[in-house]
């Protein structure tokens, strides 16, 4: 037996890693400029991280959500207060896509409705519900299809509007399109999705997977504009690479036994390894970090030769080049042993280091991207 494979591998080994470095099998070190799809929030093997997830293991690491779990709720109450939601309810699950999959089940069971409004490039994941509402037809088994959706372009309000009735169950948005390519949705956008979901009683859903977690500079991206979603999904950047997701739930909503269930989610050890995140990100108060880093590399990425469009907010970077990038990123991988990565834009590369890069890395960066960029 071996490996189903499904994805096309890099030839590279990482055998161990620490803060923005990897190495592999002959100790050859690489510069983590992707953090595993943006997964990497606190950098790897942070200490706080390794001894709380230790300390846990050799407590209990697993059991049944038949039980009382303390450290669920020490999670709750901390991911209340530095997201600014402390009145709404949380949802632990595993991944990303089990985030978005309950998240738009939720909506259902609150409205009764199965129309889902999505936007072009959306990705939510490839459980059935979340890869229905995802907008890569490849990633589509027939029985996906089954599911009501329908994906409109992101910032048309014409065409966002001509969707919205008394059907729709609810419009599901990523708080900063990530596999697309970096883009996002404009504030006033958001706002109107917020006041369409409101005057036809659908559920707004904001994925902040990949968008989470500080990474924009504020916790939420789309904290930077005024409005409350209904239901907020995280995953990614929260366990630091420990498999753990959670739908933040308004307090609008009532819970029915047997509405939502699992039996990894919010497990012992997953809680542990969330809680030392959240501890870090406070610490060293990695969100205004991001926010100030991210700017000046954003200025400093925009006036380089061969780039055409730099996007982002923080420490979500998406790089644009006037040319196909293929031999530019596979001098990046194999000559310079710098991690980036692609998007759905072929010309875009996304830089989603650790929050806590620093700057010496990020210059080096620059520099080697400079130097290929002369004869690109």
């Amino acid at each position: 037996m071996k490996p189903f494979d499904v994805y096309t591998l890099q030839d590279i080994t990482p055998v161990r890693a620490k803060g923005s470095w990897l190495w592999d099998e002959t100790n050859t070190p690489y510069l983590d400029l992707y953090g595993g799809h943006a997964v990497i929030s606190i950098g790897h093997s942070h200490p706080v991280y390794v001894q709380k997830i230790s300390e846990q293991l050799q407590q209990l690491a697993f059991y049944s959500n038949s039980v009382i779990n303390p450290l669920q709720q020490e999670l709750a109450l901390k991911l209340g207060i530095q997201s600014g939601y402390t009145d709404y309810d949380l949802f632990l699950c595993n991944s990303g896509a089990e985030a978005n999959e309950n998240a738009l089940k939720l909506a259902s069971f609150r409205n009764g409705r199965k129309k889902v409004v999505a936007f072009s490039g959306s990705f939510h994941g490839r459980t059935s519900l979340a890869v229905a509402a995802t907008n890569d037809a490849k990633l589509q088994a027939k029985i996906n299809t089954a599911h009501d959706v329908v994906f409109v372009p992101l910032n048309d309000k014409e065409a966002f509007s001509a969707q919205m009735d008394e059907t729709v169950c609810a419009v599901i948005i990523e708080g900063i399109q990530g596999v697309a390519g970096i883009y996002e949705p404009e504030p006033l956008f958001l706002q109107y999705i917020r006041e369409q979901c409101n005057a036809f009683g659908a559920m707004c859903i904001l994925d902040e997977v990949q968008s989470g977690y500080g990474r924009s500079g504020l916790f939420f991206a789309h904290q930077y504009v005024a409005l409350r979603p209904d239901l907020i999904t995280v995953a990614k950047g929260m366990g630091n690479g420990f498999p753990i997701a959670g739908v933040l739930i308004h307090p609008d909503f009532k819970a029915v036994y047997g509405m939502l269930g699992t039996t990894f989610g919010g497990n012992h050890l997953a809680c542990a390894a969330a809680i030392a995140v959240l501890d870090v990100i406070a610490q060293e108060n990695l969100m205004q970090r991001a926010e100030t880093v991210g700017q000046q590399w954003i200025h400093t990425l925009k006036s380089m030769p061969g780039v055409k469009d730099v996007r982002g907010k923080g420490l979500m970077i998406g790089v644009e080049f006037e040319k196909p990038i293929q031999n530019l990123k596979q001098s990046l991988t194999f000559k310079h042993r710098m991690l980036t990565g692609t998007a759905a834009n072929k010309q875009t590369i996304r830089l989603l280091p650790a929050l806590t890069i620093n700057q010496n890395d990020i210059d080096r960066f620059n520099e080697v991207l400079y130097a290929e960029l002369q004869n690109y």
